[in-house]
């Protein structure tokens, strides 16, 4: 009986360090997969601390930068459950014949995605559509140039529209831009981008290719059509044409009814990123001395403040939070936008790119890191020095 009941006591103790195990590990994979939700939780919670609740927290949250974002990212995944990015992209890709043009091709489906798509849900679009073309045909090699080039078109070309990118949909819709200036001040670094990229991409060998087929798929026309009136809605909403508390519903109801799995897919922990920050930079405001500091700051230079504070804490947390400190929503919003490239964590989409990229080469974190580097500062120094000039 003894010797039973130890046993029992053992299985039982195996079981609860596994368990204890699991939950470890689960909490580590959440905390890798969403750093940058975690720190933004951990420094809204201190923040909280320094400036009590009150009523004024409540002005701290952008409904209509939330709501539309929610929106956007909710059609993307509905539209990406049917194929529908993957497919159309599949097409361009079938068109080229070998490494210099696929890689034009992937970089530019990427560029001209995140006009439409914002930058991080281009990524995580057509980073894997690269992959499979490069695996396909065995020029693997050639992922980790290609990743870089294609997450610099996805961070530099959301810049031109205000729903290219999340902080230039905040900045947007903070200052009221009219759309007409908000493009005239992103045109002339976005027309650098484009010849800077294109350059970078003729550099990769023209080896010759064949991009296999593996299936036949076809696009559902009528889900495809339904959910392309729903993102010309968002659109409209994020032109203010749509009032957002008239298209969350409408949008939310839609998407509920048809595809229900695609809210399941959005992008949360983007949305809870920030909300932590709209806090965070709320608390901040209040705190005198941080007050004078980041407004003495951005008197002297808001262009490069804004830039050397997206390579420390990324690129849209700094515009949440130095938006509280100056009206030159110019500078402001190319300094947001051209510090998106620099460091790893100068953007998020950046750190998608890199768990991608680990995700599927393994024991080479070190030589893309150091190539990611290279060809971001090389970018980061040609895009700060030519608007200095000419702004």
């Amino acid at each position: 009986m003894n010797s039973i009941s130890i046993t029992k006591q053992r299985d039982n103790h195996r079981i609860n360090f596994e368990n204890l195990l699991l939950v470890k590990s689960k909490i580590f994979d959440f905390i890798s997969k969403n750093t940058v939700l975690v720190i933004a939780a951990t420094l809204a919670l201190i923040s909280c601390f320094i400036v009590k609740p009150d009523e004024q927290y409540i002005g701290y949250f952008d409904l209509k930068t939330l709501t539309c974002l929610f929106c956007t990212l909710a059609v993307i995944c509905a539209l990406k459950n049917i194929h529908f990015f993957t497919i159309t992209a599949k097409k361009i890709v079938a068109l080229t014949g070998n490494t210099r043009t696929l890689s034009l091709a992937l970089v530019y489906i990427t560029f001209i995605g995140s006009m439409f798509l914002a930058n991080d849900m281009a990524l995580l679009t057509f980073l894997p559509l690269g992959y499979i073309s490069l695996s396909a045909t065995s020029k693997e090699k050639y992922m980790a140039p290609v990743f870089i080039i294609q997450n610099i078109a996805a961070n530099l070309g959301g810049m031109l529209t205000p729903f290219g990118n999340p902080q230039n949909l905040y900045i947007y819709t903070k200052f009221n831009i009219p759309t007409i200036e908000f493009m005239g001040i992103m045109i002339f670094p976005f027309i650098l981008s484009i010849i800077l990229f294109t350059v970078c991409c003729l550099f990769i060998p023209k080896e010759e290719l064949t991009l296999n087929n593996e299936e036949d798929e076809k696009i559902n026309t009528k889900k495809a059509t339904f959910y392309l009136v729903l993102f010309a809605m968002t659109i409209l909403m994020v032109f203010r044409v749509i009032p957002y508390y008239i298209c969350l519903p409408i949008i939310f109801a839609a998407i509920m009814i048809s595809d229900r799995k695609a809210l399941t897919k959005v992008d949360y922990p983007l949305l809870l990123t920030f909300v932590c920050f709209f806090l965070l930079a709320g608390n901040i405001s209040r705190i005198e001395i941080v007050n004078t500091f980041f407004s003495a700051l951005l008197e002297k230079n808001t262009l490069l403040t804004s830039i050397l504070s997206c390579q420390v804490i990324s690129n849209v947390p700094s515009a949440i939070l130095l938006s509280e400190f100056t009206t030159n929503y110019k500078e402001l919003l190319l300094g947001v936008n051209i510090g998106g490239v620099g460091t790893l964590i100068s953007s998020l989409a950046s750190l998608i790119t890199f768990r991608e990229y680990t995700s599927h080469v393994k024991g080479k974190t070190a030589q893309y890191v150091g190539l990611f580097s290279a060809f971001n500062f090389g970018f980061l120094i040609v895009l700060t020095v030519s608007v200095m000039i000419f702004l």
